[in-house]
């Protein structure tokens, strides 16, 4: 009897994991959301979006795959900003901020030293859970109404020793060439977004 307890939990569990991990589709709109930046001053996602779109990546202050990233993603915000397409990250993480939603002091001057995009703090991982975000770096890329063109990696080599597939530039290329995406999603990898507990 325990253990069919047990699996019938299991399942159950499973379930509301994938349902909680669908999020938005591609198609989809993202609609508009307030979150506060660093300084604890709220920005809107309509404010901050660029004339072609905007580009939102889930990042984290000590997730060693963001690490390994962030040079490249600085690199494709400067790129793609002077083409009109806005890079906002936003940092999900419980334990990267304070119970207020401020980040942690540490956290704060890693983002000033590090990025040249501005980042949000979402507290209490709700617009993570709004959108299905899961892991650290993980893009969201959307169009100038807020439609989701592409979800998932930034490109397939977290070290960049042998980047064969330039994901997110390569949409970012075709949306701005007024094609259709092509490919729409890839296989976010990382750190797992440090949930807070409900």
């Amino acid at each position: 009897m325990m253990k069919k307890f047990t699996f019938i939990l299991t399942v159950l569990m499973a379930m509301a994991v994938a349902v909680s991990a669908q999020g938005v589709a591609i198609g989809e709109k993202i609609e508009n959301f307030s979150l506060a930046n660093t300084e604890g001053v709220t920005k809107t996602f309509n404010e901050m979006k660029g004339k072609n779109g905007a580009v939102i990546m889930f990042v984290s202050s000590q997730c060693p795959v963001v690490k390994d990233y962030n040079e490249r993603m600085n690199q494709i915000a400067a790129d793609y900003g002077a083409k009109g397409i806005a890079f906002i990250g936003i940092n999900s993480n419980a334990t990267e901020m304070d119970a207020t939603g401020r980040p942690a002091d540490w956290v704060a001057k890693h983002i000033a030293a590090t990025y040249q995009f501005p980042v949000l703090m979402d507290k209490g991982n709700v617009f993570a859970d709004r959108v299905g975000a899961t892991v650290t770096p993980e893009a969201y890329f959307v169009d100038a109404s807020g439609m989701l063109l592409y979800h998932g990696a930034i490109d397939n080599d977290k070290k960049a020793l042998n980047i064969t597939n330039n994901y997110l530039r390569d949409a970012f290329d075709l949306a701005l060439a007024g094609k259709p995406v092509a490919k729409t999603r890839a296989a976010a990898f990382g750190c797992s977004v440090k949930r807070a507990t409900k």
